[in-house]
């Protein structure tokens, strides 16, 4: 869930920087890539993976 996340923010960088699209300071192209990179990140470390228990589910 957060690599599609961190795909969005690369699209929406892309678009700020391929359209030279004047924003402010904190959501220029790099600091939204970043936010991305941070995403990515994330989910490469394991984090908002669903970690289940040994027992297993009963219907």
């Amino acid at each position: 869930m957060l690599a599609l996340a961190a795909a969005a923010l690369f699209f929406i960088a892309f678009l700020i920087n391929a359209a030279k699209i004047a924003t402010n300071e904190v959501f220029s192209s790099g600091n939204v890539m970043l936010l991305g990179l941070a995403l990515l990140a994330l989910q490469v470390a394991g984090t908002g993976t669903a970690w289940r228990s040994g027992r297993a589910r009963r219907r």
